[in-house]
């Protein structure tokens, strides 16, 4: 399939039904569409108390979308909502210019942004998943070929297939991700056995979060300025405080109204962050919306599971506001280094909690105890001496009593 990279123009259709902030919402589609490769050339929001079941807007407004896309020679109308199939293809029957929704959107950026095999797995699932029950109802758009915002990805060749064959493809790509799934756990399980706490960077896209990262650990992790330039999760190891060291995780970032479907297809990623110690969770400190950012990322860690996981609210960027003190959380900067040295005391102190920091010292004859604390501790330094092995560690606070009795002062 051939695609095009010339930028398309597209008019944005939203109906502010008063469940959310239109005005926001579809400056963050625009956001998006930026992201995709298309320019927002006009914005349209109606005023409705419901969606239209049949054409997701009113007639009227409907030929006003036409009226206006023909006028500004738009390529494409992308509207700030899921829609069904029958939606898609009565808007698309009356203004004759294909019509993209909001998670197709998101899809396609996932679609270009995807690097691993397991990236690009969980994006050809979500396209299956989200586009099968639209197949009957949407007429020819979804099955097109060509280049353009809902084009990319390897799920979209699939879709002039039936249904049937479309189903095998999302079982035999729940297998493959489930057998990922199955490596990554492992990899989890090291973890834990090694007694590393895991740190997770959480929060609303293009707030800064693989670039906090980057600045923290000296790793050189793409970092964009775009929504989801990261999708894949990346593990770094930090020094921080008398823990010596932890993993701290970047995940994909979230928007507002993030489709179910993506969570659930991205679960195996987003699963980093359920078994994480510590979440910190960041906001864009030079953004009015730092609130709302933040309610995101909450909502979707709610759904994840994740509400008794302790956090840290981090505002990156503070060195675009001067007024980021005064904010409710650390203020830090991955460009120029602000705050940074703030932030590492505030994880050791918060996962110091959770750790006993101790030196022991294990009798010839105990010795073979230690390979329990291998297993469960962080081992920062051990000798053997004349009266046995010496050995410095942090050991989680809930094993602790099975080595006090080995503790020494020196």
């Amino acid at each position: 399939m051939e695609q095009t990279e010339e930028r398309q123009r597209a008019v944005l259709v939203a109906v502010d039904t008063g469940k959310w902030d239109a005005e926001e919402s579809i400056m963050e589609l625009a956001a998006l569409c930026e992201t995709a490769g298309a320019d927002s050339i006009a914005e349209i929001i109606q005023q409705s108390d419901k969606l239209n079941p049949a054409t997701y807007v009113g007639s009227g407004k409907a030929q006003e979308i036409r009226d206006t896309a023909e006028r500004l020679e738009a390529d494409i109308i992308v509207v700030d909502d899921s829609l069904s199939g029958v939606q898609v293809r009565n808007l698309e029957e009356i203004t004759g210019f294909p019509v993209i929704d909001r998670t197709v959107l998101i899809l396609d950026i996932f679609a270009r942004n995807a690097k691993t095999a397991e990236g690009k797995l969980q994006v050809e699932l979500a396209q299956l998943e989200y586009r099968l029950p639209r197949l009957m109802g949407s007429g020819g758009g979804l099955s097109q070929q060509g280049g353009g915002i809902g084009t990319r990805g390897p799920g979209e060749t699939k879709l002039e297939s039936d249904r049937r064959h479309i189903r095998s493809r999302i079982v035999s790509l729940k297998q493959k991700l489930e057998k990922m799934e199955e490596r990554r756990e492992i990899t989890r399980r090291f973890r834990k056995r090694d007694g590393i706490p895991t740190v997770a960077l959480v929060g609303y896209t293009n707030v800064g979060k693989s670039s906090l990262l980057n600045k923290l650990t000296g790793s050189d992790v793409l970092a964009e300025d775009k929504l989801f330039a990261t999708l894949d999760p990346t593990v770094r190891r930090l020094a921080v405080g008398n823990l010596q060291h932890v993993l701290l995780v970047d995940t994909v970032g979230f928007v507002s109204r993030l489709p179910h479907g993506l969570v659930k297809a991205f679960k195996s990623t987003l699963d980093e962050v359920r078994f994480a110690d510590l979440i910190l969770l960041v906001a864009d400190a030079s953004s009015e919306s730092w609130g709302s950012q933040l309610d995101v990322a909450t909502e979707v860690l709610d759904e994840l599971g994740c509400s008794e996981i302790p956090r840290i609210k981090v505002f990156n960027k503070c060195d675009l506001n001067d007024l980021a003190s005064a904010l409710p959380g650390i203020p830090v900067s991955a460009r120029t280094g602000e705050g940074l040295d703030t932030l590492l005391e505030k994880i050791s102190e918060a996962l110091s909690e959770s750790v006993v920091r101790c030196k022991l010292l294990f009798p010839f004859e105990d010795a073979g105890r230690a390979a329990s604390l291998r297993n469960r501790g962080n081992i920062l330094s051990e000798e053997w001496r004349e009266n046995g092995l010496y050995v410095e560690a942090t050991v989680e606070r809930t094993i602790w009593p099975r080595f006090i009795k080995y503790s020494v002062t020196e």
